[in-house]
């Protein structure tokens, strides 16, 4: 879940007319230069949570799935081998045919699942930051931030200040677990962005 979040996590304010300085929180202090550290907001948060224990709960139904199934073919090819006995050559050829083509569809089937299974478990992390991202810009509000990085992409920190505390406890002040959180929808029915017009996540470096 590292190498997904990197996209969402810097922020850049762009304001063409600086909103007056607010007092900083409870804790934290004044600095253009914010440090977060994604991997506790993904852990820490409810929201993080909630979507591990969504990813396992649909892991461990798909691996149930997979045995029961497997107990089935087992069965199946048994009775085809079985019958065999009974069956001209031509007719037992057509069944194992058969038998095969429906193996390597639910091959097929199961190894889908497994694929979108964990795409949505990369992208988790990608979730919960846009989710965040109005929480994120309100504390960089809060603390005259300009710019939020990603610790793990900070070798020195002179003059920033890490707002991973405040963050986690802002999002699950906010958010909670994220299970009432619905995409927004227009007319036209496309999901309509909510990030503020003077926050600009920053892309990564294709060459990264």
């Amino acid at each position: 879940m590292r190498g997904q979040g990197a996209a969402l996590l810097l922020f850049v304010m762009t304001l063409g007319h600086p909103a007056p300085a607010q007092d900083a929180p409870l804790g934290v202090g004044q600095s253009e230069i914010l440090v977060l550290d994604p991997d506790r907001l993904f852990v820490e948060t409810q929201v993080g949570q909630r979507l591990t224990e969504q990813y396992q709960a649909e892991r461990d139904a798909l691996i149930a799935s997979n045995r029961e199934l497997e107990a089935d073919l087992r069965a199946e090819e048994q009775a085809l081998t079985t019958s065999r006995k009974t069956m001209t050559a031509p007719e037992f050829r057509a069944a194992a045919d058969a038998f095969d083509a429906k193996v390597r569809a639910i091959r097929a089937e199961n190894e889908r699942k497994a694929r979108d299974l964990e795409r949505g478990r990369e992208l988790a992390p990608l979730t919960l930051m846009r989710m965040a991202e109005p929480v994120l810009v309100q504390v960089m509000r809060d603390t005259g931030g300009k710019i939020i990085l990603d610790n793990r992409q900070v070798l020195l920190r002179v003059d920033t200040i890490d707002i991973t505390d405040l963050t986690i406890a802002r999002i699950d002040a906010r958010i909670g677990d994220g299970s009432q959180e619905l995409p927004q929808e227009d007319a036209g029915g496309e999901t309509q962005q909510t990030a503020p017009d003077d926050a600009q996540p920053v892309a990564p470096d294709p060459a990264e």
